[in-house]
């Protein structure tokens, strides 16, 4: 299979594309944008990954993956990047411009890329799209995480209507949504969060990356009655 999964140098994207690579008749396209030294280690380990410069920022940096996706010969789509780092603020007290920068430089940039995926894979009459949501989308929303819980919840509902608009051009459209992880994107957290939050798991144990790659990696594989499903992984938190 031919794959794309933006941001797919570092943290979960790191996981998801090693363990992605470990097929060698899979060709792994992945994005990053700060992480290039992290990229060429991937690259020169594993010959049938291929790394792209793309900060979601960069418009001509975002015109120039869509430019190079049509020769991609695209199976499947991962939606894994989030450009940013996560603002720890209230609600209250976040900033208008907090939300409009996160969603012009995040949901927008996945929109074209999504829409130019689909446009191969409507020429080919076959493909699917991963996206990685959030669980803070079924539990209670984390404290301090509104503008990145808000891109998820519209994430959320796109994939539901690019599951609906192509299931007659046998396209899939998934996603899957891990409690909180240890990654890049959570580095900042302060670790007595980060405990209380394991304390709270029903298992008190916070999710690997390794196993929401383990995820991700099952829906590439998955057969088109898997469609418009999202996989949530929380240890059962939910249950009431």
């Amino acid at each position: 299979m031919n794959i794309l999964i933006t941001g797919g140098a570092s943290g979960l994207g790191e996981s998801i594309t090693e363990k992605l690579v470990e097929c060698k008749i899979n060709r792994v396209y992945f994005t990053y944008s700060n992480s290039q030294e992290k990229a060429k280690k991937i690259e020169k380990k594993f010959e049938n990954a291929v790394s792209i410069k793309c900060d979601f920022s960069d418009n001509f940096e975002l015109l120039s993956l869509q430019n190079q996706m049509k020769e991609m010969d695209l199976d499947v789509l991962i939606n894994n990047a989030y450009c940013g780092k996560i603002n720890q603020k209230h609600f209250h007290k976040s900033p208008p411009s907090d939300f409009v920068n996160d969603f012009m430089n995040n949901i927008i940039p996945t929109i074209k890329i999504t829409q130019e995926a689909i446009k191969i894979f409507r020429k080919k009459k076959q493909g699917k799209i991963i996206t990685i949501l959030s669980s803070g989308l079924t539990n209670l929303p984390p404290t301090g995480m509104s503008s990145y819980i808000s891109n998820k919840a519209y994430l959320e509902k796109l994939t539901k209507v690019w599951a609906n608009e192509n299931s007659q051009f046998n396209i899939t459209s998934n996603s899957v949504s891990p409690s909180f992880m240890k990654a890049a994107l959570t580095a900042n957290f302060d670790d007595r969060i980060v405990e209380q939050i394991k304390l709270n798991s029903p298992i008190q144990s916070l999710i690997t990356i390794e196993e929401v790659a383990e995820t991700v990696l099952f829906l590439t594989n998955a057969g088109k009655h898997i469609n418009g499903l999202d996989l949530l992984m929380n240890a059962g938190s939910n249950i009431k």
